[in-house]
């Protein structure tokens, strides 16, 4: 299949392999690199629309699966599409429902999550290993799932998920796909690739077949899998790039580390089309955006963000002495900011940054007041989009690996002294 709908993509500037550029869909033009803040069920939990448009955030991304289950992609369509049912009238993106399948099935039964397996170390949501209690069954031509709403059962095939995202309507879809477990092995990774392969030659046929329900284009990406096997990603990279998607999406296992992840994007983007957009899926701390950036990639998405601000986890690059975070990110909930009259970035332009203390920030947190919640993730939905403005400007004056380094090497730092200083005691 060879029909290509691309969207328009243009490279503004290049400082190494990082691109400045500009992707233009029918409801908008985004500046990348650029975050994309996750709005699974059509909202960003706790935030209304008009909230996170002002945060600075260009692009939302909402969870096939999840809308086909509730309320339904028929409803979405009665409503014109995802940006008249959500009212929000910026580019959206959807995947396919492949998490889901790793997410309800591998995930469930290997007791392991994406990024929880992925950076030891990190805060973990994995849940505990339950054999046999997955809710996913993957079969050659399709994927059948148990509703975790109600147990009901629904079959996820190619041609079912491109139907489902053109009744949606966002402006960019993703092709089916089978996001592996990093506990999968070579051999079935490369299987799960090859099934991947045939699923986007038949997500391609189905898409152009269908075309638009509404009254604008949308653009179809490929998914690249295959683990982190390097034979298996560049042939994946290598048959995904050619197939005539309009964009590609990085997915599935990217390995155990930091630096595991970075030598998959070492293996995959060289093998990508440079006239297509590149997204990476379910990937956005702040040393991964820059490594990903100085790779070439465009955009991002996370859950972590707005997850980790309705716990108190606020987005920041210094501590209280001034001294560089190693996770960039602060916890409102400790005693210590019971009295703190201090904004949480003195610095930050954001409606909670300008208003409102620490300390009413935690108290709101831990009295369970959604305000506290929605204030928390209005300011993490501005740093993200400020550290993206930060390294579009840094890309168009040719500094960006600078830029880099200045926010990196510091924490990069402290994490080595504190080894040195463990392993000394």
């Amino acid at each position: 299949m060879t029909q290509r709908t691309p969207a328009p993509f243009t490279v503004l500037a290049q400082d190494g392999a990082a691109r400045r550029g500009r992707l233009e869909t029918a409801h908008g033009v985004v500046d990348t690199p650029a975050f994309v803040a996750v709005a699974t069920q059509g909202a960003v939990k706790g935030v209304e629309p008009r909230g996170v448009a002002e945060s600075g955030t260009q692009l939302l991304f909402a969870n096939t699966y999840h809308m086909y289950l509730r309320p339904g992609a028929e409803v979405v369509a009665q409503h014109g599409g995802l940006h008249r049912f959500m009212q929000w009238d910026r580019p959206i993106l959807t995947d396919s429902g492949g998490f889901q399948v790793f997410s309800l099935g591998a995930g469930i039964e290997h007791g392991v999550g994406k990024v929880a397996s992925m950076f030891p170390g990190e805060e973990s949501t994995s849940p505990t290993a339950r054999p046999g209690q997955g809710l996913v069954k993957v079969e050659e031509d399709r994927v059948v799932f148990t509703s975790h709403v109600d147990g009901s059962r629904h079959e996820f095939t190619p041609e079912v998920s491109m139907e489902i995202q053109r009744a949606l309507g966002a402006d960019v879809v993703i092709a089916f796909d089978e996001c592996t477990s990093p506990l999968h092995d070579e051999r079935y990774t490369r299987e799960s690739a090859e099934r991947t392969h045939r699923w986007a030659d038949r997500s391609l046929r189905a898409f152009h077949a269908l075309g638009a329900r509404h009254d604008y284009e949308q653009v179809l990406y490929g998914v690249v899998q295959g683990g982190a096997f390097e034979s298996v990603r560049r042939d994946s990279a290598r048959v995904i790039g050619g197939m005539g998607f309009g964009g590609m999406a990085i997915g599935g296992n990217l390995g155990e580390t930091h630096e595991a992840m970075y030598r998959v994007l070492d293996w995959t983007v060289p093998e990508l089309p440079d006239a297509l957009p590149r997204h990476l899926l379910g990937i956005a701390d702040v040393p991964s955006v820059f490594e990903a950036v100085a790779r070439g990639v465009d955009t991002f998405d996370s859950v972590a963000p707005t997850r980790n601000a309705r716990n108190g986890g606020v987005l920041a690059r210094f501590g209280d002495d001034g001294e560089p975070l190693a996770n960039f990110r602060l916890n409102l909930r400790n005693a210590k900011y019971a009295g703190d009259l201090r904004p949480i970035d003195a610095s930050c332009d954001c409606e909670t940054c300008q208003s409102y203390s620490r300390s009413y920030l935690r108290h709101l947190l831990k009295a369970n007041e959604q305000l506290g919640q929605r204030l928390a993730t209005v300011h993490n939905l501005r740093f993200m989009a400020r550290l993206m403005e930060e390294i579009r400007g840094a890309i168009e004056a040719g500094r960006f690996d600078a830029l880099m380094h200045d926010w990196l090497d510091p924490v990069r730092k402290t994490a080595r002294q504190k080894g040195a200083d463990a392993e000394a005691s």
